[in-house]
């Protein structure tokens, strides 16, 4: 491969040294994240704990000689790995333990992703696109957002490409077709238990997927089947997902950088600004991120806007919401929304 004359872009990468870290980087560095002509410098951030694996992880991405890849840095310092940052993805998050009450993981989460915002907000680029990973995503994206008031909040995303990949490959499991046949499947709401895989739009080789599959099944096997899918994987695997979660974490980025045409994916995106009609059509309050249908097109996301409710997508719908908007108040009530 000849070299680039683009300047690279700048990558950072929070949570480096753990498994999706570890999945994720070198996928990164091959060019699959932004496309195969365009360089980066990939910033590495890790907590005191965390910095060692992060820096073998860096000794590695060196070792492969990655044509796109220009240098690659570790730091604890989130001034310097969000300095000029293009690209951010907030992998990094505290995770839930035995015990742990749900104010008290928002209120560790935003003790991570409330002063990444604020780095964010005083050190990257003008460009930045943020997509958090960690969860709960699509609140920790909020929380991010809130504590970066000159960055449009409509460039904190959450990640919900990787319950909309499930929802494609259970569906083409079901009817043995490649994944590639099945188009216009949508997750709604929140990256949880409550969020909704629906498939009244979608498609299968241009026909309708509600004809080709029964209601039972729906309901009482797909919906559980990949809202339950990561407690599944941590069942079997022992641990969380990790490549999967990598994998759709790149597919959400290229996506949003290169464009997803005439399809659509989901996305968990702010329920303001641009998208603040399209979301309140679908009963979503502004001031949330939440998984909506998504398109993008020059850089940037938007809702797709029009679509009909099946009447069991809204009572699932309304549920999701309503979670959202109670993680939303109790963050606010910690007075953790800055």
């Amino acid at each position: 491969m000849a070299a680039s004359t683009r300047e690279p872009v700048t990558v950072t990468v929070t949570g480096a040294g753990g498994q999706i870290g570890y999945a994720l980087l070198f996928r990164v560095a091959s060019g699959q994240l932004l496309g195969a002509d365009v360089p980066m410098r990939l910033r590495l951030l890790e907590i005191p704990q965390g910095i060692r694996s992060a820096e073998g992880t860096a000794l590695e991405l060196i070792d492969a000689a990655f044509p796109l890849l220009a240098s690659v840095d570790v730091t604890e310092s989130s001034a310097s790995a969000f300095d000029g940052a293009n690209i951010a993805l907030l992998v990094g998050a505290r995770p839930r333990t035995a015990g742990m009450e749900r104010a008290d993981l928002l209120g560790a989460n935003a003790a991570i992703f409330g002063p990444q915002g604020r780095a964010i907000n005083e050190h990257a680029a003008d460009d930045i696109r943020v997509l958090v990973v960690g969860n709960p995503a699509n609140t920790n994206a909020l929380i991010a957002s809130a504590h970066a008031p000159d960055v449009p909040a409509e460039r904190f995303t959450a990640m919900t490409r990787l319950d909309h990949n499930r929802a494609v490959a259970q569906l083409a499991l079901r009817l043995e077709v490649p994944v590639t046949s099945i188009d216009g499947v949508i997750v709604w709401g929140n990256h949880s238990a409550t969020q909704y895989p629906d498939i009244s739009h979608a498609t299968v080789d241009g026909r309708p997927a509600s004809g080709l599959v029964d209601e039972d099944w729906l309901e009482n096997v797909f919906v559980p089947k990949v809202a339950g899918r990561g407690a599944e994987i941590i069942r079997v695997r022992g641990a969380s997902s990790a490549a999967s979660a990598a994998s759709a974490a790149i597919d959400h980025v290229y996506d949003w950088v290169n464009g997803t045409g005439d399809r659509w994916t989901s996305a968990g995106l702010s329920s303001g600004g641009a998208n603040a009609d399209a979301a309140a059509a679908y009963g979503v309050p502004e001031g949330l991120v939440c998984s909506f249908p998504a398109r993008s097109a020059g850089g940037d996301w938007a809702i797709v806007p029009g679509l009909d409710e099946a009447p069991l997508a809204r009572a699932h719908i309304d549920a999701s919401v309503a979670e959202l908007v109670e993680e939303r108040d109790a963050v606010r009530a910690l007075g953790l929304l800055g």
